[in-house]
């Protein structure tokens, strides 16, 4: 039997070792590093060892890079909104299940999750990304008020003000937890939710 010569579509372009989701882990670290508005594609395609038409290969536009790697961030989080284990047990349960698994999002794609939390709005892209990560921020919110009625939570914390302060332990995971290093990934996210829900409870869980 002849053997076949043909490509993968995922390598048959481009500078060999590079393809679509390897540029893409290059350029948001390029991102993060100089801020996606400094970057031009001619720093993009140094990073990277290739030529700027190289890099086209694998993508149309440096803005099609920024959707790319910011859906690398959004798809999970809204999958967590849609998952059957949001929507049974009780609101705390909920909550509980919804927090442990945006941490477990960020730790796992840690990189993209910090281009979302810098993005500025500055493009259309930038704007259509913030009204996706507002959409679940809603939802959280909505499910501290949910638990707040059914008696499982404190009712004297404003259900905006503790989804803000919840995100924002979350959130500054990106800037400090590194993988491999003193604490795991699963300490973190049971010291996390001990600390929030201890807070939520008024000390009592």
């Amino acid at each position: 039997m002849p053997t076949s010569t043909a490509k993968s579509p995922a390598t048959k372009r481009g500078r060999p070792g590079y393809d679509q989701e390897s540029v893409l882990s290059i350029a948001v670290s390029v991102f993060n590093k100089h801020g996606y508005d400094a970057t031009s594609m001619g720093t993009l395609a140094e990073n990277l060892g290739i030529s700027k038409s190289a890099i086209y290969h694998h993508v149309p536009s440096k803005g099609d890079l920024l959707r790319l790697a910011l859906d690398e961030a959004l798809i999970p989080l809204e999958a967590i909104v849609e998952d059957e284990r949001a929507t049974i047990g009780t609101a705390e349960q909920r909550l509980e299940f919804f927090l442990r698994s945006t941490i477990q999002v960020l730790v796992k794609r840690q990189q993209y999750v910090t281009l979302l939390l810098r993005l500025r709005g500055n493009t259309e892209i930038e704007r259509d990304a913030l009204d996706r990560r507002r959409a679940v921020d809603r939802r959280v919110s909505d499910l501290v008020v949910e638990a707040q009625q059914e008696g499982s939570l404190r009712a004297d914390i404003d259900p905006r003000t503790a989804t803000r302060l919840l995100f924002g332990t979350i959130n500054s995971l990106v800037e400090w937890f590194r993988e491999g290093g003193p604490v795991s990934a699963e300490q973190v996210e049971e010291h996390a939710i001990t600390m929030m829900f201890d807070g939520l409870h008024g000390g009592k869980r």
